[in-house]
Order: C-alpha cells, then sequence, then structure tokens
C-alpha cells in the first residue's frame, strides 16, 4: 500500500477511519469502566460481543489492508520525511545508515559492522518480542575523527527515526572507543573501526591492498577492539593483541589479561581469519613472558625486529566507569537544567509535559514525556550535549533518550515504586468474557475455545519417576505412594523426579518450602536437597521452590496435587497450636487435565476469587463454588478434583451470586471478596545476567542478544525468564556450592524487588553439562559444546586451532564450513516428502507416523506454512529456539 505523508488526510483514502475510531473509543469505555458493561450489554449485545473479539476482525482486516497504526501514522505524521526512513522498523534485524555529503546513505548487510572512524553512523535495531510487540532501538555511532556537522546531522536524524517510528523507540549515543555493550552485542564477535573516512565508491567493496594491522581487545562478554599503531610500544600486560598479517595471525597474551578476554579475542581472530583470508591462514598464539623454545614467539618478535622488554605503565585510556555518585534529577524549563526538589526517586514526579535529565555520573539519561512537542525535544538533546561539557565530563560519557513508555529496565531501576506494564491479550479477555455472559444467561459453553483447551506437550517427559521426602527434625522420610501428592502449607519436602529426554537420564531436585513452615525446616530441606544432587551422578538439577510460588514443571510431575493447611513436621507442631476444622475450602487451579491442584486456603469468605472455581467440605459434604469468571476449562478442572477429594459423595452446585444461605454458615457471614477478572500475564523474553557477590550483595550486568557462546565456563550467570530464576555455574567459576549460588539468586531477587518482582520465585541451580531441556529452550542449543574441557581460551582455542591447517578446499567443503544454515534446507537434502498440517499436529485425528516428531513443521508445504506461521521457513529458523518452540506449540506443532 502507498505511503501517504500528508497528516490530516488520512481520512480521505481510509473509509475504515472513522469506524475504528469509533470502535476505539467504544472499547476505552468498556474495559476501563466496567459500570458501563451491562448498559452495553442489555441495550446492544450484538455491538458487545463485536467490541470483545474486535482484535480478531482488525487482524483480518490488517491482513488484506496492511497498514501499520504505530510507524506508518508516525510517519505519515512528519512533513519531508528522510525517504531512508519509509518501510523500516517493521522486520527483525539492523538498518545502517552512514552520513556523507549531509545525505543518509544505506549500508549493505555485508558490510555491517565496519565503521570509518571519520564518519557517523545511524543504526536501527528491530526485535520482535515474544509477546510480539515490535521494540525499535536507535543508536547513532560517531567516529573519533568524524566532522562536527556530521555528528549533528546523525542526532537530528536519530529523533526524526523516532518520530517516524511513532516516537516508540530508545536512543543511545555511541562514540568510538566507549560503545555500550548492548550496541557491540548486535555486531558478534566484534565491530573494527577503520581509519579514514568512506567513499561511495567503497561501498560494499573490499580492500585494495594488505597491510599489517594491530588491534587491542578488552571485554569479557562483548570485545571491544581498536586499531592501534603498529609497534611495540603498544603493547602492554593488561591487554590482549591482534596482529594481522598476510600468511599468520599472531595472538598475544598480556600476562594480566583474563581468560574470558583472550577467549573473545580469540573469537575475533577467527572473525579475521573468515573474513579477511577466506578460511586459510595459521594462527599463533603468544603467552607474554614465554619465550624460550616457541618458533611462534620468536616470528613474533621479529615482527617489531627482536625481543625487548614491555613497558610496565598501563594504558592511557580506560573502558571503567567512574566512581559512582549521587544522582541527581533535573527537569527543562526554558534552556536550562534545574534540579527537582523531591525526598524521594519516584517515578510519580516525572511528569508527561516535561523533559527530564537523570545524571548518574557515569550515565546520562535524558526522559521526555508524551506530550512534549518535537521541537522541544530537540532543543532539549541539544542541551544536554552543552551539560556534558559545562560539567567538564568526557565527551564519551554515555548518553540514553527515552520516550515515556519506552523507559529500559536500567532506568526504572533508579527509582522506586516504577508501575509493572500488564499487556493482557484482548482476545484472551474477550473469550473468558463472552464465557461467563453465556453461562450467566444458562448456555452450555464447552464448546467455546479457551487458551488452556489442551495442556501443551512440557520440555520435560512428564511420565517419569517421582518420589517426595518429608522433612523432619533434621531427617527426611519416603511419603507413600498413596499420599505423595499431598503436602501439608507447615511442612518442607523434597521432591524427586527422574525422568529420561533423547535417550539421556535427568534428576530433578526441589526443596519445597510450605508457607507455614519453620525456619529450621527450611535449612534442613535445602541442606537435605543439596547433598542429594552431589550424590546423584548424572545430570542434577536443584530448585528452591516456596510454597504458592511453584513453577508450571513442580506441578506438571505431580500431575495433581492437594495443599493442605496443617502441618506435620515436629518443629510445626511445637510452634503451632493444632486445631481441628470440620470444614475446608480449596481453590481448584491448573495448568490443564494431567496438571490440576487444589489449595486449601482460609475459611473466610475473603478467600474467595471471581477468577477461580472451589470446593467447600463440611464433613462429607460438598459446595463447588463457580465464579463468573471462570472459564470452561476451570470448570472441568473442578470436577475432575472433586472427583479426587469426594469420589461417589454428594456435592451442590453454586454459581457466584447465587449462593445459598448454607453456604454462607459454612464459609462465614458474607463480605466482600475480590470479583475483578486475574490478568494473566503475558509471557516475556528471558534475560541473560553476569553474577558475582560482593560484600554480601548482589553486582553484575546485562549480557544483551545472548547466545549459547556468552554461558562461559569461569562464571556463575543468571537466566531471569520472569517467571523462574537459573543459577547457571561454570565448573571453573568460583562458586563451589549449592548454598553460594542459592544466595547469589536471592540478592539478585531482593535487587529487583523494587520492579515488583516476588522474593520467592522460583530459583533453579544447573551445573555446566547438566543443562535440562527447560533451560536450553532458551537457547540455540549445541550439544557438542557441553562436551569440551578446559578453561574457556582452551576450548576456543581447539576449535580454531583444528581448522587453522586446512588451506586447500573445495566447494563440498565450502558449504559445509556455512555457519548458518537453515534448518529447513538441511532437512531438504534429506527429506522432500511434503504432508498436510491437519495430520502434522501433535492432536491429529488421523495422526502421521515415521517422521521426525521435533521437526513437524519441516514436512509442511511452503504455502501452507506461510499460511500458519506467517512467515517463510527461512524465517522461521532465523527465530531463538524458544521462539520458535513457542509458535510451534501455539500451533499444536510441539
Amino acid at each position: 500500500m502507498k505511503s501517504l505523508s500528508p497528516p490530516f488526510d488520512f481520512y480521505k483514502y481510509d473509509p475504515f477511519f472513522f469506524f475504528f475510531l469509533l470502535v476505539l473509543i467504544l472499547k476505552f469505555a468498556l474495559f476501563r469502566f466496567r459500570l458501563f458493561q451491562p448498559l452495553l450489554l442489555n441495550l446492544f449485545p450484538s455491538l458487545y460481543l463485536y467490541l470483545l473479539f474486535s482484535p480478531l476482525l482488525e487482524e483480518f482486516f490488517f491482513f488484506f489492508f496492511p497498514i501499520s497504526l504505530c510507524a506508518d501514522s508516525g510517519a505519515m505524521a512528519m512533513r519531508g520525511l528522510d525517504e531512508a526512513f519509509r518501510g523500516v522498523g517493521d522486520k527483525p534485524g539492523l538498518d545502517i545508515w552512514c552520513i556523507l555529503n549531509l545525505n543518509l546513505v544505506p549500508i549493505p548487510k555485508s558490510s555491517h559492522g565496519k565503521f570509518f572512524s571519520g564518519n557517523a553512523y545511524l543504526i536501527l535495531h528491530t526485535n520482535v518480542l515474544k509477546t510480539g510487540v515490535r521494540q525499535n532501538y536507535v543508536h547513532y555511532w560517531l567516529g573519533e575523527d568524524a566532522k562536527e556537522v556530521d555528528c549533528a546531522l546523525a542526532s537530528e536524524k536519530a529523533i526524526e527515526l523516532d518520530m517516524a517510528l511513532g516516537s516508540c523507540t530508545v536512543q543511545y549515543r555511541e562514540v568510538q572507543g566507549f560503545e555500550s555493550e548492548k550496541f557491540l552485542s548486535y555486531f558478534r564477535p566484534c565491530i573494527i573501526p577503520v581509519e579514514g573516512c568512506l567513499s561511495p565508491q567503497m561501498i560494499g567493496g573490499g580492500p585494495d591492498s594488505y597491510t599489517i594491522t594491530m588491534f587491542s581487545c578488552r571485554g569479557d562478554h562483548v570485545v571491544h577492539v581498536r586499531e592501534v599503531p603498529f609497534s611495540r610500544h603498544s603493547l602492554n600486560h593488561n591487554e590482549v593483541f591482534i596482529i594481522d598479517t598476510q600468511s599468520k595471525i599472531f595472538l598475544f597474551s598480556g600476562c594480566n589479561s583474563s581468560t574470558k578476554s583472550r577467549a573473545k579475542a580469540l573469537d575475533v581472530v577467527q572473525y579475521i581469519k573468515e573474513n579477511q583470508h577466506g578460511g586459510r591462514c595459521q594462527v599463533a598464539t603468544i603467552e607474554d613472558g614465554k619465550f624460550v623454545g616457541d618458533p611462534d614467539a620468536g616470528e613474533f618478535w621479529s615482527l617489531f625486529g627482536g625481543h625487548a622488554p614491555i613497558s610496565r605503565d598501563p594504558p592511557s585510556e580506560t573502558l571503567e566507569e567512574p566512581e559512582p555518585q549521587s544522582m541527581k534529577l533535573f527537569w527543562v524549563n526554558k534552556g536550562k537544567f534545574l534540579p527537582v526538589e523531591s525526598a524521594t526517586m519516584d517515578q510519580a514526579v516525572l511528569s508527561s509535559d516535561k523533559c527530564y535529565l537523570l545524571d548518574c555520573y557515569a550515565k546520562l539519561y535524558l526522559w521526555m514525556g508524551k506530550t512534549v512537542p518535537s521541537s522541544e525535544k530537540k532543543a532539549a538533546i541539544t542541551l544536554v550535549e552543552a551539560y556534558v561539557h559545562s560539567e567538564g565530563r568526557s565527551t564519551s560519557t554515555r548518553t540514553t533518550f527515552l520516550n515515556e513508555g519506552n523507559e529500559t529496565a536500567d532506568f526504572k531501576s533508579h527509582f522506586s515504586n516504577w508501575p509493572k506494564n500488564v499487556s493482557p491479550t484482548l482476545y484472551v479477555e474477550g473469550k473468558e468474557k463472552v464465557a461467563a455472559i453465556f453461562k450467566q444467561k444458562g448456555f452450555e459453553v464447552k464448546e467455546l475455545p479457551d487458551d488452556q483447551s489442551e495442556l501443551k506437550e512440557p520440555l520435560i517427559n512428564c511420565s517419569g519417576d517421582l518420589k517426595v521426602w518429608l522433612v523432619d527434625h533434621h531427617e527426611k522420610s519416603l511419603l507413600p505412594t498413596e499420599v505423595k501428592n499431598r503436602l501439608c502449607s507447615g511442612d518442607c519436602y523434597v521432591v524427586e523426579y527422574n525422568y529420561v529426554h533423547n535417550s539421556k537420564e535427568y534428576h530433578l531436585f526441589y526443596a519445597w518450602l510450605g508457607k507455614g513452615s519453620t525456619k529450621e525446616d527450611r535449612a534442613d530441606a535445602i541442606s537435605i536437597t543439596a547433598d542429594m544432587v552431589d550424590s546423584v551422578k548424572g545430570r542434577a538439577v536443584m530448585a528452591q521452590v516456596y510454597e504458592s510460588e511453584e513453577p508450571d514443571f513442580f506441578f506438571s510431575v505431580f500431575k495433581s496435587l492437594i495443599v493442605l493447611k496443617d502441618g506435620r513436621s515436629t518443629a510445626y507442631k511445637n510452634l503451632t497450636e493444632q486445631k481441628k476444622h470440620n470444614a475446608s475450602l480449596f481453590r481448584i487451579q491448573g495448568l490443564g487435565y494431567e496438571s490440576v491442584q487444589a489449595i486449601e486456603v482460609d475459611l473466610v469468605p475473603s478467600s474467595l476469587n471471581s477468577s477461580y472455581c472451589y470446593i467447600l467440605q463440611e464433613g462429607d459434604f460438598f459446595y463447588t463454588w463457580i465464579g463468573s469468571f471462570s472459564t470452561p476449562h476451570d470448570e472441568d478442572l473442578l470436577y475432575q478434583m472433586l472427583d479426587k477429594l469426594s469420589a461417589l459423595k454428594q456435592s451442590i452446585l453454586v454459581r457466584e451470586d447465587s449462593e445459598l444461605d448454607d453456604f454462607w454458615r459454612i464459609l462465614g457471614k458474607k463480605s466482600e471478596y475480590p470479583k475483578e477478572r486475574h490478568t494473566r500475564l503475558g509471557t516475556e523474553d528471558p534475560r541473560l545476567y553476569t553474577g558475582s557477590l560482593e560484600e554480601d550483595s548482589y553486582e553484575g550486568k546485562e549480557i544483551y542478544n545472548f547466545t549459547q557462546d556468552d554461558l562461559t565456563t569461569e562464571d556463575a550467570l543468571i537466566l531471569d525468564s520472569h517467571n523462574e530464576i537459573f543459577i547457571w555455574v561454570g565448573l571453573c567459576s568460583n562458586f563451589k556450592s549449592k548454598d553460594q549460588a542459592l544466595l547469589l539468586g536471592k540478592k539478585f531477587l531482593e535487587a529487583e524487588v523494587g520492579h515488583q518482582r516476588s522474593i520467592g520465585m522460583p530459583i533453579y541451580v544447573i551445573g555446566e553439562g547438566n543443562e535440562p531441556p527447560f533451560f536450553t529452550c532458551f537457547f540455540d542449543w549445541d550439544p557438542s559444546k557441553t562436551n569440551m574441557y578446559g578453561n574457556s581460551f582452551e576450548r576456543k582455542l581447539a576449535l580454531v586451532k583444528g581448522s587453522s591447517n586446512k588451506t586447500e578446499t573445495n566447494e563440498k567443503d565450502a558449504v559445509t564450513r556455512k555457519q548458518f544454515q537453515s534448518e529447513a534446507t538441511k532437512l531438504q537434502e534429506t527429506n522432500s516428502v511434503i504432508y498436510p498440517y491437519e495430520i502434522l499436529k501433535v492432536h491429529a485425528n488421523t495422526p502421521i507416523t515415521g517422521i521426525d516428531v521435533t521437526r513437524r513443521e519441516a514436512y509442511m508445504s511452503a504455502e501452507e506454512f506461510q499460511d500458519k506461521f506467517r512467515m517463510t521457513k527461512d524465517q522461521f529458523y532465523k527465530l531463538p529456539k524458544w521462539r520458535q518452540n513457542k509458535l510451534k506449540s501455539d500451533l499444536d506443532l510441539f
């Protein structure tokens, strides 16, 4: 569809404009003001149902009339939009432009990562989250020799690009040599700035001649590479250096450099070898201080005219951040920064009609309210640069520009009480509300689809062996099979689950800590679980789980679970007075028919919730209570659990607002309880952090765009899936006990509590080489990488050396060396059979046999694949593995 530039003539070209505007207004009134719902339902029931299901209709409309109401509307709101920005920001990946002759010139993908120090660049990174939300990050990179006019234009174009994308981006100012780790993560393994300026004739071309170059490398997870003069005086003991000659690449490791820095430098060596030498050159490693008997060392020093001592003085430039100082918050008023007078750093101090500067000394953040005009935003950005000069700061000070509603996690961390974004799926909201309406009217609604109609295939085998031990007085006792699915809130348990995955045996141990359990029992449970994990030979994983914070996998291995309020341990009985109750109230919940739970709650009316179903028991008599916002799926789970609790016993069905007097007699006098529909939060993308304990507090930083290669054996890393915390412990790390790893997870959660994180979130401890499938699903996992030994430098050196002697290759070998060959292509080479989607589904009526069930989607035709996944197979296989699994699961192919 042709893009339209006039901002106020959109309605002339789109007859549906006012229709959708009306729908948006009515939807806001419907979901924002609940008192409006009954009125609309009674007067206009058809319109009410349409509004609930309108997301589906809108998706249908936009499929045939592809209009982007975020990006394109932002573009249409701009007159004179740069042609380079039209159509960008929709597809995942990178778009790069260079400022040449005061114009934006696009850089081809073949030259991405190659930056000239005499130029300024504009970079757009587009990412699509698991929720389907698109994120755009804008960086403008300033070479150390770039002209001031080009730098200023790059800043202006960054603002223009932000506006073209609907003012929904985060902007970063990047200075050569001081780039942020987020920026460098786009260009694995590195960027190598080139001296001089880019010319139009050089775009997409290679070097005319080969000259010896020398680089310094610093960094553990992303590497900062800079070209240094080819001289002995450039060497020092603290860094790693690469000397690239026409026939051989030398890696010199300073004696004070870290193992991880050396390993990352080897990635750079491999990159240079493949891209500059076609994979046909030798690699030599030189140890600082080791010279005798090493021919490579002799050849290396001969490049500098012979061996000589290296200066002990450290390099003048450093990437270390300045010492932290007190934060300052300013607001922009008439071209000046005025301090904000506030006793606390609360999110409420930020006003939508103002711009604010948060000065953290090492970093600067400019926050721009959503109602601030674009002219004021430009003026505020210019004012920030003047502020850096007036304060005597380095011009390399990292600066981030944020639009309201698109704040980064590190910015939010400086404020207290930052509200958590809740973005439930409108379609799911509509389905559940329509089901509730029909139930209230007395209709049968089991035929309506719901979001949990079937338990999706879990990532682990749920048909394994389950054992449960009760922890009591420093000992554990095995529970009989008939009661192992009944836990008590006043106790602690050790749960052992053994299962087989891909012909390998795995062991999963949970320390389950009841809400009413004593500190003594909790400490014993964790200690006993750690000892059991250490005693097992094979792939063992430990997890600490608090009651009501259990992960899905915990419930899946139990299949059905009943949690009672009392306790059986000696410590609990000594601490708590035992009271006998003739009645009990159970909340029913579950993931599916193979995973349902009955949780005993307090016998009071406030324990009810309109989003759930309950069982009220008095002696041999049962009431089943169905909340008005519960789904047909919830009701099915209720009857399934009722059969387990009271098979062949009498029960009375009660729907919300239709309770009998006897119901309230048992439960207590009728009073208020939560009647708001429980919102199921969408899944979020996982994040990876480095982790260490400094003076009993968490210290670490985020690793952006992480891969399996970021799991370095010297580290303890934290994978945050937002539902669970995984502590991955490398074999060569300083963390030698499970208690240390659990403490790291606890301190990490304490640091995140300000972001409304629960301190009781499940914590898994995973040792290197024992990674379970529910951890590896977050990576594009290569099992062969787990079978290597030595530190990270030795492992990568073995890989580099393994291919360094191959100087002759044929066409077949060249194809084999392709690192990113798509899975679809590999399958086509061995199997060209195509099957319809309906028989490839996991729950098909007539399922197909004789296929690779882990790759059902690969047997679909290209046309049907495009229709179901809304993308090509090549695009699908470029997604992260966890994202592939999520899409396949949604289509019943996983």
